[in-house]
């Protein structure tokens, strides 16, 4: 008569399977049965693929779980992250006169446009010199501010913005230029 070793004395760790004149051990998802045929020890699924997550693999008893840099949160699929826009959500701490600009992972706090003599300001990111003015000689006669964000990882050269001159005032002439940022020369004009 088969003796059930599963039930006298039960020799595995975690389950074990009756056969005849023997038994089996198996061991619960996310472990693995060592090579004394009865001990269960916990599976490194981080250790598998470094493409389990996208930012950080956790290892646990017999599971993994990811997780992601501070300022995103975790989506769905319980492996993907994705940037916190602290500026939709209202979560920054910028002043009234202040904007908020996202950044992947945080935020900015940009001051306002501020024109410098002898130009006027003419909404948020305009400023104008007029023509009557002498010491708008030589100047150039609108300047616009505009801030985008660039993602790294971009293959180079890339083109970032386009600026087009137009016919509007005949007789003048255009210069573009980049007038600072750029002292380690990672842009140039075309």
């Amino acid at each position: 008569i088969d003796v059930n070793e599963c039930t006298s004395e039960n020799p595995c760790t975690q389950t074990c399977v009756n056969t005849y004149g023997s038994f089996l051990c198996r061991c619960e998802p996310g472990y693995e049965l060592e090579a004394d045929g009865v001990n269960c020890s916990d599976m490194d699924e981080c250790s598998f693929s470094e493409f389990l997550c996208q930012h950080e693999c956790v290892n646990g008893p017999g599971s993994y779980y990811c997780t992601c840099p501070p300022g995103y949160n975790l989506l769905d699929d319980s492996r993907s992250c994705q940037d916190i826009n602290e500026c939709e959500i209202r979560n920054f701490t910028c002043t009234s006169q202040q904007t908020c600009f996202n950044i992947p992972g945080e935020y900015k706090c940009l001051d306002p446009v501020r024109c410098e003599e002898p130009y006027l300001q003419i909404n948020e990111n305009r400023c104008m010199c007029p023509a009557e003015n002498p010491g708008c000689r030589d100047q150039p006669f609108t300047i616009l501010y505009r801030v985008m964000d660039m993602v790294s990882g971009r293959s180079v050269p890339s083109d970032i913005f386009q600026m087009q001159a137009t016919t509007r005032y005949p007789g003048a002439y255009y210069i573009f230029q980049i007038k600072s940022g750029n002292e380690g020369r990672e842009f140039y004009m075309r």
